[in-house]
């Protein structure tokens, strides 16, 4: 099992930035890939970002992809989101996911939300105009 906890949500202005963590726990050494989901009220949850975890290749989502960064750090088994350039469209609440299977491209992440492993709670992102 593997214990996924998100943190740094928060109410920021639209055009300000925010950071959120995903910090990992149990068994992680078997993680292949994490990313961020989020969920905005009465949609759908949507693909944000993910990241191979050796290796460090990206994935993003088109309406993300050269504001948001996702990144993360071996030492504290950590998945970080920075977002920059923030629109009202951003809010939502944004999940941390892991998976362990090695043989899918970070590409189906968009059409896999159904199928991963593991999911954090959820932390709140609210952008306001």
């Amino acid at each position: 099992q593997v214990q996924l906890v998100e943190s740094g949500g928060g109410l920021v202005q639209a055009g300000g930035s925010l950071r959120l963590s995903c910090a990992a726990s149990g068994r992680t050494f078997s993680t292949y890939a994490m990313g961020w989901f989020r969920q905005a009220p009465g949609k759908e949850r949507e693909f944000v970002a993910v990241i191979r975890w050796r290796g460090g290749i990206t994935y993003y989502a088109e309406s993300v992809k050269g504001r948001f960064t996702i990144s993360r750090d071996y030492a504290e088994n950590t998945v970080y989101l920075q977002m920059n350039s923030l629109k009202p469209e951003d809010t939502a609440v944004y999940y941390c996911a892991a998976d362990s299977k090695s043989s899918w491209s970070l590409t189906s992440w968009p059409d896999r939300r159904n199928d991963l492993d593991y999911w954090g709670q959820g932390t709140q992102v609210t952008v306001s105009s």
